[in-house]
């Protein structure tokens, strides 16, 4: 526990210190993860990602949900969805085959599961930057949009990847079927979900406190229902949270909107603080199980993918920007 709290005051002295810099803070909490990891006594750090997923995911898709413009959103929904899923989709294709070439014994659908992690720009990563780089208002509309949706093309590809290097068969047909009913199936949960927390907020004698309080456990809520249905959590957050947001004013005081923002700033600012800290962390974990490849080789390897996934993602998106 010490360890942790320890953690969180250098998570903000680090972000302190990047925005005195003027450098995005994700780069130096990362940065800062990994030569704490190299210290003598360090704790290993080791979290199932089933449970890193539920614990992080859900209330920073939420966050960026409500925070969005709807309006802009649906502006911009052509461009939006083709970079969340088609850019992403075909990202991950390339990053496949070229892993399987270059890799020694890396198969087709080991690629796809490496693809699928890595295709999806960072949206945390891309909001920090985006604060020192001006930018015309529409790309950063269609940057913000894509980062809600992109996490949920991603993870599908990641769960049908690992199904296929479990069982080493992969069917198109069932696929294509999970695959719609992990998007409608998502998001109509999420909605449902979000309407009933939004019947709660009305009819019940809630005060800023009980208001905040609702706010933070629907995310959670949604994510959970949506997964144990077998549709996307990711999903199910943006589109309840969306649907949230664009009715915030019907059914929120304004001294419950007050409270909240400030509750999840505050709470949406660890958050982010500890995946960045936590990714640099596992560092000692992920050369425990590198085998026989040496960290050397590993290293070059993940840097010719990072440059093969900079160039298509720059070929993909000039392709689609092309279409503004």
């Amino acid at each position: 526990m010490a360890f942790y709290l320890t953690l969180v005051i250098i998570i903000v002295l680090l972000i302190m210190l990047a925005q005195k810099i003027k450098v995005a803070y994700p780069v130096l909490l990362v940065l800062a993860g990994l030569g704490i990891s190299f210290i003598p006594g360090t704790p290993t750090v080791e979290i199932e990602p089933e449970l890193i997923f539920f614990i992080f995911l859900p209330p920073l898709l939420y966050e960026a949900a409500w925070n969005s413009s709807w309006k802009e959103l649906w502006r911009w929904r052509r461009i939006v969805f083709s970079f969340a899923f088609v850019v992403v989709f075909f990202t991950a294709i390339v990053v496949a085959f070229a892993a399987n070439y270059i890799i020694p014994g890396f198969s087709l659908a080991l690629g796809f599961l490496l693809g699928g992690i890595v295709s999806p720009p960072d949206a945390v990563s891309a909001g920090a930057i985006l604060k020192f780089v001006k930018i015309p208002k529409r790309f950063q509309s269609i940057i913000e949009g894509e980062s809600l949706l992109n996490d949920a093309s991603s993870l599908i590809i990641f769960r049908f990847a690992l199904i296929a290097v479990a069982t080493g068969q992969f069917i198109w047909h069932q696929a294509i079927v999970d695959f719609i009913w992990m998007c409608v199936g998502g998001a109509g949960i999420g909605i449902l979900i979000a309407f009933l927390f939004m019947k709660m907020h009305k009819l019940l004698p809630t005060d800023a406190n009980m208001d905040t309080i609702f706010t933070l456990a629907s995310p959670f809520i949604m994510y959970l229902a949506a997964e144990e249905f077998h549709a996307s959590g990711v999903l199910s957050v943006v589109s309840g949270g969306l649907f949230l947001s664009v009715r915030r004013h019907h059914f929120l005081s304004g001294a419950s909107r007050l409270h909240s923002i400030n509750v999840w700033q505050s709470f949406s600012f660890l958050l982010n603080g500890m995946v960045f800290m936590l990714i640099g962390l596992d560092l000692p974990l992920i050369v425990s199980g590198l085998g026989d490849t040496s960290i050397y080789q590993a290293t070059m390897y993940g840097v010719i993918i990072t440059v093969v996934l900079i160039i298509i993602r720059m070929f993909a998106s000039y392709e689609r920007l092309f279409l503004l």
